[in-house]
C-alpha cells in the first residue's frame, strides 16, 4: 500500500510539473515567435511604408539598419540581466518594449502628415530602435527552453526555435501581404496586437524558470562592450578569417535584400502582395533547408563545401535577379530569390559549424557569442551603405558589389587553415 501511494505521489508530482512545463512552453515559444513574426512582417513592408515620408534608398537603409544596430548594442546587456534577476521580468519589458515599439510605428504610418515634416521620420526610427533594443527577447525565451530541460533533451526543446523562426519568416511575409491589400499599414497594427497577445501569455503563464541560487552578478561594463571580444576572435589565427567571412557576408546579404522590394517596386511597379511574396518564398525554402536538408547534407559533404557551395548559390541568385527585364519573369525572380534562400540555408550554419569545430571546448561560448555579434554589426552596416549605393550608383549596383564581396568571402572560406581537411571531409558511410 505505501508504495502504492509512493507511485501515486510521484506521479502527482510528475503530472503538476507537466502542467508548469506547458504553460512556460507556449510562453517561449510565443515570445520566440512574436520575434521574428513583427520582424518579418514589418521589413518586407518598408518601401511602401516610407513611400509617403522618403522614398530614396538611403533612408530605407538607415532604417532597416537601425534595428540591428540598436539590437546590437543591447543583446549582452538583456542577456546579463536574465542572469541576473531572471528571465520573466527581462522578458517582460522587452515584449513590453515591442509593443511600444510597433505601436509607435503602426500610429506614424497611420496618421496624416504635413509635406517636408521630419517629426514622423524621427518617430519611425524611434520605434524601430526601440523594438530593436527590445529585440533580446529570443535569446531570453531560450535560456527558458534551457532552465526547464535537461542537457541530454536539449536539443528536442531548442526544435522550438527553429519551428518559431520558421513559423515567422512564412507567416510574417503571407499575413502582411494579403493584409496590406486592405491598407498598408494594417500588417504593423496586427504584429502590435500580437506583440500585446504575448505580453499578456507571459505575465499570466510564464513563471520565473532562472532560481535564486543561480542567479549572476552583473559583469563589469567593459564586459558588456559589444565591440570588446570582437577584435580578439577576428585575430584568432584558428577562426579569424572565417569569423571575417561571416561578418562580410552579413553585410552583403542584408545589404542588397534591404532594398530588394525597393528595387522591385520601382523596377517592376510590383505591390506589397507580390512583393511580400518573395519573402515568403524565401521564408519557405530556408524553413525546408535549414530544418531538414542540412543535417542529411553536411554529413554527406561535409561544412567546407556546403558553405562554397552556399556561397556560390547566393552569388547566382543576386546575379540573376537584375538581369530579369521584365515584370512579366516573376516566375524567374521567384527562383532566383530561392537561390538565394538555398545559399543562405547552406551558408549559415555550415560557417557557423566551421568556427565552432575549429575551437577547443573553452573558446566556444566566448567565439559564438562573438559570431552572433559580428551578424548583427554585418547586419546594421550592409542596408545603410547599400541603400546609398542605390541612390548614387544605380538600382542595379548594389547587386553588383553584394557579388563582389561574396567573391571575397569565399577567397576567406577556401583559403581558410584547414588541418588535415579531415573536419570537412564528408562522412563516408
Amino acid at each position: 500500500m505505501a508504495v502504492a501511494c509512493g507511485n501515486v505521489s510521484l506521479s502527482c508530482v510528475a503530472a503538476s510539473l507537466q502542467r508548469l512545463r506547458i504553460p512556460t512552453l507556449l510562453s517561449a515559444f510565443l515570445t520566440l515567435l512574436n520575434d521574428r513574426l513583427s520582424e518579418s512582417i514589418v521589413f518586407p513592408l518598408l518601401p511602401f511604408l516610407l513611400a509617403q515620408f522618403a522614398p530614396d534608398g538611403r533612408t530605407l537603409g538607415l532604417l532597416a539598419g537601425s534595428y540591428a544596430l540598436a539590437q546590437f548594442l543591447v543583446t549582452p546587456l538583456i542577456g546579463a540581466l536574465s542572469d541576473r534577476y531572471g528571465r520573466r521580468p527581462v522578458i517582460s519589458i522587452c515584449v513590453a518594449g515591442s509593443v511600444v515599439g510597433l505601436g509607435l510605428f503602426a500610429v506614424t504610418v497611420s496618421l496624416p502628415w504635413p509635406s517636408q515634416s521630419l517629426l514622423p521620420l524621427l518617430l519611425l526610427f524611434a520605434a524601430r530602435i526601440i523594438d530593436g533594443i527590445s529585440g533580446g527577447t529570443a535569446a531570453t525565451a531560450s535560456a527558458v527552453l534551457a532552465d526547464i530541460t535537461p542537457p541530454d533533451k536539449r536539443a528536442r526543446a531548442f526544435g522550438l526555435i527553429g519551428v518559431a523562426f520558421g513559423l515567422g519568416f512564412i507567416l510574417g511575409p503571407f499575413v502582411g501581404g494579403q493584409l496590406a491589400r486592405v491598407a498598408v499599414s494594417l500588417p504593423v497594427w496586427v504584429a502590435t496586437g500580437f506583440a500585446a497577445l504575448n505580453l499578456l501569455v507571459v505575465l499570466n503563464l510564464l513563471p520565473e524558470t532562472h532560481p535564486q541560487h543561480s542567479r549572476k552578478r552583473l559583469p563589469r561594463k567593459r564586459d558588456l562592450n559589444p565591440f570588446a571580444r570582437l577584435s580578439q576572435v577576428l585575430m584568432n589565427p584558428s577562426v579569424g578569417r572565417l569569423c571575417g567571412a561571416f561578418f562580410l557576408f552579413f553585410m552583403a546579404f542584408n545589404g542588397f535584400t534591404a532594398i530588394l522590394v525597393l528595387y522591385f517596386k520601382q523596377r517592376f511597379g510590383w505591390g506589397p502582395e507580390l512583393a511580400t511574396t518573395s519573402f515568403l518564398v524565401v521564408g519557405v525554402v530556408a524553413t525546408v533547408v535549414q530544418g531538414g536538408l542540412i543535417g542529411p547534407l553536411v554529413k554527406r559533404f561535409g561544412e567546407w563545401r556546403l558553405t562554397l557551395l552556399g556561397l556560390g548559390l547566393v552569388i547566382v541568385g543576386c546575379l540573376l535577379i537584375p538581369s530579369v527585364g521584365t515584370s512579366e519573369r516573376a516566375g524567374v525572380i521567384f527562383t532566383a530569390v530561392g537561390i538565394l534562400a538555398l545559399g543562405t540555408g547552406l551558408v549559415t550554419p555550415s560557417l557557423r559549424s566551421l568556427v565552432s569545430r575549429r575551437l577547443g571546448q573553452d573558446g566556444q561560448g566566448s567565439a559564438l557569442g562573438s559570431l552572433q555579434a559580428l551578424q548583427s554589426l554585418g547586419s546594421f552596416l550592409g542596408p545603410p551603405l547599400a541603400g546609398l549605393s542605390y541612390d548614387v550608383l544605380g538600382p542595379v549596383s548594389p547587386f553588383a558589389a553584394a557579388a563582389t564581396v561574396l567573391v571575397l568571402v569565399i577567397g576567406l572560406v577556401a583559403g581558410s587553415p584547414l588541418p588535415g581537411f579531415s573536419d570537412t571531409q564528408p562522412s563516408q558511410s
